[in-house]
């Protein structure tokens, strides 16, 4: 009974502690371009310290872009399109990252992007056509359904 006693005390202690706030770097932080990935994902090497650099997968926040394996030829073909205009905008690969938090998937991190010739990237992929705004929420499908005869 006295262990009952004592594990509901300590876990009542704990229901009431707040969740930690989600971290947070705000930048910026300057990186190299890797690869690019697809439209609105890119692998770079940030300069973290002196002499040291880290490599991570970004994926640009604010956006989203077409799947390259998606559901149909068009997706895949505006995929293809998204990717090579980020190739274009992100110039000769130095970038600054800012707002850089985790990503909700995980393994990466989610963060905004500014290049030498733009000073953010997804709202220059939002005004070429290529991307589209994105809360995070559920993503509005590429592919155009024929319409019923």
């Amino acid at each position: 009974m006295r262990a009952y006693l004592a594990v509901l005390v300590v876990a009542a202690s704990f229901a009431g502690a707040a969740a930690p706030a989600a971290e947070r770097l705000a930048g910026p932080v300057e990186a190299e371009v890797v690869r690019v990935i697809d439209g609105d994902s890119l692998v770079v090497r940030a300069r973290i310290w002196l002499g040291q650099t880290v490599e991570t997968h970004v994926r640009l926040a604010g956006i989203d872009t077409p799947e390259l394996r998606g559901k149909c030829d068009e997706e895949r073909e505006k995929a293809e399109a998204a990717r090579a205009a980020l190739i274009a905008f992100l110039g000769e690969g130095k970038v600054a990252l800012s707002g850089i938090e985790a990503d909700k998937f995980g393994g990466r991190v989610r963060a905004r992007l500014a290049s030498a010739t733009h000073r953010d990237v997804a709202e220059a992929m939002i005004a070429g056509g290529h991307a589209r705004a994105y809360d995070g929420g559920a993503r509005a499908g590429w592919c155009r359904v024929a319409a019923a005869e």
